[in-house]
């Protein structure tokens, strides 16, 4: 039998494109915002001492206890307070489950992280954007008005905010926090570089989800990401949340991580000082605005044709992310913190392109 696979596919799928990412299979990938550095020589040996006790037959802790822990000592909340997901990602598709009926609305400053949009969308929700200002900021009055317009349920603030890499001003967070009567997810996959967090507000406030993702610094290749919540919203993750959803190498790689984390703290050090420096370069060219960073990524605006210039970039070796297609960042391309040596090859590159 054959049959028309198109008309059993829902119309919210129907309507949307995939998440895709341009990729390169030789040269320099700084497009994707993950740590150039592999993981330390002392973790992949800690690690290497474990495999033998590793029950792969077995299924892994459902748990995930001993991640937990980790995770507990390093930030200070309980264990009844995390949750572990395949990736950030996933954790956010299960609070649009829990929190949201098919047209409801959830509301986001624009541009910010596509992965919000996108997963609503697919799941019959209304995406409800709120544009930034010139300085990529919001207004709390703003966002609450909206969200009050549509009885939005969820607010989603990246922080720092990907894809134009600043932290929102701290007041206007909390403001939100403080004032809207839903869920508001706190996204700090990017908190090992700004080092600035809410999760000493959750005391207070409920209604407050902080999302954290291994990802950036250093484990991208595992998919591990984790909340912090309200145990009671801890709770309704779980009845949903797949079982045996983070595997046992996933599990045991980011616990050994998290427990001796000096090693990657070096890493991050050196990424933010080859930011400045990556900034300042990029600064000096009249044809480049470059705006403030406190990621591991830098946003920056070409004068004329962001997209001539992507594409050279990519001709020399060089993969970085193009945004133009989001109107607000029209000739805006985004550069992840590489090595020393993969930041020279990318400025070379662009001083060869602009020349």
């Amino acid at each position: 039998m054959r049959i028309d696979l198109e008309t059993l596919v829902q119309q919210n799928i129907k309507n949307l494109q995939a998440y895709r990412v341009e990729d390169l299979k030789d040269g320099i990938k700084l497009h994707a915002n993950e740590n150039p550095y592999p993981p330390p020589a002392e973790l992949i040996e800690a690690f290497r001492a474990r495999l033998a006790e590793f029950q792969l037959n077995r299924y892994p802790d459902p748990e995930c206890r001993g991640l937990k822990d980790a995770i507990a000592q390093r930030t200070g909340r309980p264990a009844e307070q995390l949750v572990i997901g395949n990736g950030s990602d996933e954790l956010i598709q299960i609070l649009l489950q829990i929190f949201c009926g098919p047209g409801d609305a959830i509301v986001f400053p624009d541009p910010t992280f596509a992965m919000y949009s996108l997963i609503a969308r697919g799941m019959g929700l209304e995406p409800v954007p709120v544009p930034l200002d010139e300085r990529w900021d919001f207004k709390a009055e703003d966002l609450l008005a909206a969200a009050a317009s549509h009885d939005a349920r969820l607010v989603f603030l990246s922080y720092p905010n990907n894809p134009t890499g600043n932290c929102f001003s701290r007041s206007e967070i909390q403001t939100v926090v403080e004032q809207f009567p839903g869920i508001v997810v706190l996204d700090e996959a990017y908190h090992d570089f700004a080092r600035q967090s809410f999760i000493d507000e959750m005391a207070e406030h409920n209604n407050l989800v902080v999302l954290r993702s291994l990802s950036k610094i250093g484990l991208a290749g595992l998919r591990v990401g984790y909340a912090i919540a309200d145990p009671f919203t801890v709770g309704e993750i779980n009845k949903i949340r797949l079982p045996y959803n983070s595997n046992t190498v996933s599990q045991a790689f980011a616990e050994q991580l998290l427990r001796d984390f000096s090693p990657v703290e070096r890493q991050i050090g050196v990424i933010l000082k080859e930011r400045e420096r990556l900034a300042e370069e990029l600064s000096a060219h009249p044809k480049l605005t470059v705006f403030p960073s406190d990621s591991n990524f830098i946003l920056f605006r070409v004068e004329g044709n962001g997209r001539s210039l992507f594409e050279a970039l990519m001709a020399g070796g060089v993969l970085v992310r193009d945004l133009s297609a989001h109107p607000r960042l029209n000739h805006c391309l985004r550069v992840t913190v590489g090595t020393r040596e993969e930041n020279d090859q990318f400025l070379a590159q662009v001083r060869k392109a602009l020349a």
